[in-house]
């Protein structure tokens, strides 16, 4: 293995909020859609843009969804989503397994994630472990869109065997990592997930990669 992917939210950052903010944006919106299409269609228009305040980010997937938004209901996904980004913070481990990690391996970090939160990574020094970084809302795309996982194997010029994606989705992880023959591993933290490489903490990973 020559280089590791990391996701950021859930792999290597816990929300501040629970239920997730992205569960309560559909909860505070009263969207009924289906959460797979719902969350496809949120982060689309929530995460690969550059919104100039969160009021517009918030009314533009309110437009998306045909919901309306009002003042009270505004100024409540406001609050909350300031709240996740004011109390998320990095797993226990994860400083010290980055720690172990750099300098062994090409270390990448990916995650779909809007351009008012990407801040927590550098409020936590993150960037510093990290060779290349990947962000939906710098680059327009989400982690689901084909073009997302082969833009970085041509950027750091590895073949898929030689790369391990960690993250704890499925959905917008494992199964668009998997698709280009990137080696995966799931980090399901409370076993609720149905997947056959999985590790429950970071410290599970430094184990498999004997470092």
């Amino acid at each position: 293995m020559k280089a590791i992917i990391f996701d950021l939210q859930g792999t290597l950052v816990e929300n501040g909020v629970f239920p997730s903010p992205i569960k309560q944006v559909r909860f505070i919106l009263g969207i009924k859609r289906d959460f797979r299409e719902y969350v496809t269609l949120f982060e689309s228009v929530f995460m690969t843009s550059t919104h100039t305040t969160l009021s517009e980010g918030f009314k533009a997937v309110a437009d998306a969804f045909n919901v309306k938004i009002t003042p009270a209901i505004n100024e409540r996904l406001i609050g909350m989503w300031n709240k996740n980004k004011l109390l998320s913070k990095p797993f226990p481990e994860t400083i010290d397994v980055l720690e172990k990690l750099k300098g062994k391996f090409v270390l990448v970090l990916v995650a779909n994630i809007d351009c008012f939160g990407k801040d927590i990574i550098t409020k936590f020094n993150l960037q510093k472990y990290f060779n290349k970084i990947y962000l939906s809302c710098d680059i327009g795309i989400l982690k689901t869109n084909p073009e997302f996982f082969k833009n970085i194997l041509n950027d750091i010029s590895l073949n898929p065997e030689d790369v391990l994606m960690v993250g704890d989705s499925i959905d917008s992880d494992m199964t668009p990592a998997s698709k280009l023959n990137i080696n995966t591993i799931l980090i399901d933290r409370l076993n609720r997930q149905d997947y056959p490489n999985k590790i429950r903490t970071l410290n599970d990973l430094t184990n498999i990669l004997n470092v």
